[in-house]
């Protein structure tokens, strides 16, 4: 029987679990950083993994975290959680990684930093601390930190070197299986019967009938929480003779179910003092002292539920496990629930923390509240601020099911739908809206209503939806705003590209509409330009519409972006691919990129740095592993966002896997069969080196071969190779020149890169 020990605790069945941990401190204090997650169902062992490795840790500088449910939309708070114990070692930090983290941590004002630098700054951070003492981050529930702080958390342990650092992470499986994705893993799975069957014995006072020892270790599936709960609730006539056993239940469910029942027995005053911890995930034992105080319980009624062994007060107020937590909050009457987030709204200073009072304040509201919704709106503007797009939108969405008027909530739905949609919710988005559109809006609003709705299609790739909405929002917002008008032709028109040559005639329908329709007023010159020559570009072809667009992408090289517009550039960073305009193409997407990453927009990001791919792979970048943008919290937020939004790539890059997987012997017929179908876009799409060399071609001035078929008034497209030797082979040369000539439709769409 595999045994660790634990102090006063003995780990049944971890023997190799143990031996891993171990290694893993010994590694650290021979100078090698470590990080490891530990995934496993609920109940499975992880925390006990963790407590464990903390009773080991003497010595050592700690900081911990655990994730809590109400708080993943609070940028940043997880982050919190782990630092705040090393806020007074700020001052080592260079002066803008120093202003990054007070801004983030809510210690100074300043905009929104960008969470690379927040990145940066939590490592120069732990390295600081870590020259002094070895440096332990342990983090449990990490399935339900907020966003930002997984993504902090995943920058960091990608860049542990030699520094005394170790991060052990606990994650649940399912609901956690994409939290710090491509760490080091331990998968914990349920005991062995023999281990399951101990660990039960040793922990059931009075005899136990055989046939209930083995139900309990059959239906716990060596789950230890479950096999250690599960009888504790249980009369010793049930256990020694089976009579009552409960009906089989998912693991979970019983546990909290057997917490809930534990937590009934507990004294009223006891259960308010629980309650009050579960609603509050600082656990500042001050802050609980000052709420019960509020409730009028005094602190002394705490003793029960330490006793019990289900909280503890100092220095941190901590559950024994995280579904006590939630088992108490759960249980609890919502009458209960409202009177504890009541009280820690009182006790809450609005000065530092008024964001977390806002909300207390919002759990509290029985029924609509227009205080409480300005309070949760403003907190909104806050987030937005600071880079919390996802925050944001939870505090709208909040603000507008409390708003008593009508006009005000649908107002307040719109802005939520808009915020969750650039976050990377696009079916949240559509739910807001369509929330939105019941109520009073005005004609502006509508307007703004049906632009988002065509947005939201847009992203879930259902073109022809958002070419609809898009243009008729358009028309809308020529006669309500002008200066909005063009960026939503704009809008109508890349939607209009989606779906390829299958949506070949709804994008020339567009564009003759969008040429059709009066240039609006106020808008930028550089937008007047991209979307006329767009339209042409569509209807009467490329020539007509090159020079056009060149003078907008000149225009839009040296434009610095609004800030407030995460969608910049939009379609002109495809354009500029259009035009083999290789160094407008990289600056673009690479602004967009940075753009996206500074305000938080998730819904926006896969897209640029999907783009960003593209470019990096055309021109020859084919190891995925050397590419520069795939480095940082930027491309953990986006893996999983882009199935969400649209981005059918999700930031993998098949452009590199397709063009490295190409054989010498298939890319000639690739080549061949994209200028048999007369498509551009198969050609471009099937062979990734095409824009590669042309690009060399116009740097080096070396004509090395022409490719034949690329008649209409598109120019020949010249291939060369600026360091002497062809990339692409005497066997590609032979291929394409060898290939029948066909006429491109230079009025087709662009090629379909994001």
């Amino acid at each position: 029987m595999g045994q660790a020990r634990l102090g006063k605790q003995m780990l049944f069945g971890r023997h190799a679990e143990s031996v891993a941990l171990d290694a893993l401190l010994r590694d650290v204090l021979a100078g090698q950083s470590r990080a490891l997650v530990l995934r496993g169902e609920a109940g499975i062992g992880k925390s006990a993994l963790l407590a464990k490795l903390s009773d080991q840790l003497g010595g050592w500088r700690v900081g911990r975290a655990t994730g809590i449910e109400s708080e993943m939309e609070l940028a940043y708070s997880g982050l919190h959680q782990i630092c705040a114990s090393m806020l007074n070692q700020l001052h080592r930090l260079p002066a803008p990684q120093r202003q990054a983290l007070s801004t983030v941590f809510g210690l100074s004002a300043g905009p929104a930093p960008d969470r690379f630098l927040v990145g940066l700054a939590t490592l120069t951070l732990f390295a600081e601390i870590s020259e002094q003492e070895p440096l332990a981050l342990l983090v449990d529930d990490a399935h339900w930190l907020d966003k930002a702080s997984e993504q902090i958390l995943a920058f960091v342990a990608r860049r542990l070197l030699a520094e005394r650092i170790v991060l052990v992470c606990a994650a649940r499986t399912g609901i956690g299986d994409h939290i710090l994705k491509g760490l080091p893993e331990l998968a914990l799975t349920g005991l062995p019967e023999s281990d399951a069957r101990a660990l039960l014995l040793a922990n059931v006072l009075g005899p136990l009938d055989t046939a209930v020892c083995n139900q309990i270790v059959g239906e716990s599936h060596g789950n230890p929480l479950a096999l250690l709960e599960l009888p504790r609730t249980w009369i010793a006539t049930d256990l020694a003779g089976g009579f009552g056993f409960p009906a089989p239940q998912e693991v979970v469910t019983r546990i909290e179910q057997s917490y809930a029942r534990r937590l009934a027995q507990l004294p009223a005053e006891t259960q308010v003092i629980v309650l009050i911890a579960a609603a509050d995930p600082l656990g500042d034992p001050l802050l609980l002292l000052e709420a019960a105080k509020l409730l009028e319980v005094d602190m002394t009624a705490v003793e029960p539920a330490q006793e019990a062994g289900l909280l503890e007060v100092a220095p941190r107020v901590r559950f024994e496990h995280p579904l006590v937590r939630s088992a108490a909050y759960g249980s609890a009457s919502p009458e209960n629930r409202r009177r504890a987030h009541r009280a820690l709204a009182q006790a809450t200073d609005d000065g530092k923390d008024p964001d977390r009072r806002a909300w207390h304040l919002a759990c509290a509201a029985a029924g609509p509240d227009e205080q409480v919704a300005l309070g949760l709106e403003h907190s909104a503007s806050r987030a937005q601020a600071r880079g919390g797009l996802a925050a944001a939108a939870a505090f709208l969405e909040r603000a507008a099911a409390l708003s008593p008027d009508p006009k005000e909530r649908a107002r307040r739905s719109l802005d939520a739908a808009e915020a969750k949609q650039l976050a990377g919710a696009p079916a949240a988005a559509s739910a807001l809206v369509a929330a939105a559109v019941e109520g009073p809006l005005d004609e502006l609003e509508q307007a703004l209503a049906m632009r988002l709705r065509g947005q939201i299609a847009m992203d879930l790739q259902h073109g022809r939806d958002a070419v609809a909405f898009l243009l008729d929002a358009a028309r809308r917002l020529q006669a309500l705003n002008s200066p909005l008008a063009g960026p939503t032709y704009l809008d109508a028109l890349q939607a209009g590209s989606l779906g390829g040559r299958l949506s070949r005639d709804v994008l020339r329908q567009a564009a003759q509409m969008v040429l059709s329709a009066p240039l609006p007023e106020g808008a930028s010159s550089e937008l007047d330009l991209l979307v006329t020559g767009l339209a042409t570009r569509f209807t009467a072809g490329y020539v007509d519409s090159a020079e056009p667009l060149k003078r907008a992408l000149r225009s839009l090289y040296h434009d610095q972006p609004d800030e407030d517009d995460v969608r910049w550039p939009r379609f002109a960073r495809r354009v500029a691919f259009d035009l083999f305009d290789d160094d407008t193409s990289r600056a673009l997407a690479t602004r967009s990129v940075g753009l996206a990453r500074k305000r938080g927009a998730l819904g926006m990001l896969p897209l640029a740095l999907d783009f960003l791919a593209i470019v990096h792979t055309f021109e020859g970048a084919t190891d995925p592993r050397r590419l520069p943008w795939r480095r940082g919290c930027a491309w953990e937020a986006c893996r999983d966002v882009g199935a969400r939004v649209g981005c059918p790539r999700r930031g993998d890059c098949p452009h590199v896997r397709r063009v490295r997987s190409r054989s010498p012997l298939q890319r000639p017929r690739a080549v061949r069969a994209g200028l048999d179908r007369g498509s551009e876009r198969s050609l471009t799409r099937r062979f990734g080196c095409v824009s590669l060399v042309v690009a060399r071609a116009r740097r080096s001035g070396r004509a090395l071969w022409q490719t034949r078929g690329c008649g209409g008034d598109r120019p020949g497209t010249v291939y060369t190779n600026a360091g002497g030797r062809n990339p692409l082979g005497s066997r590609h040369r032979s291929a394409i020149t060898r290939a029948p000539s066909r006429r491109f439709d230079s009025r087709s769409p662009l090629p379909r890169s994001n």
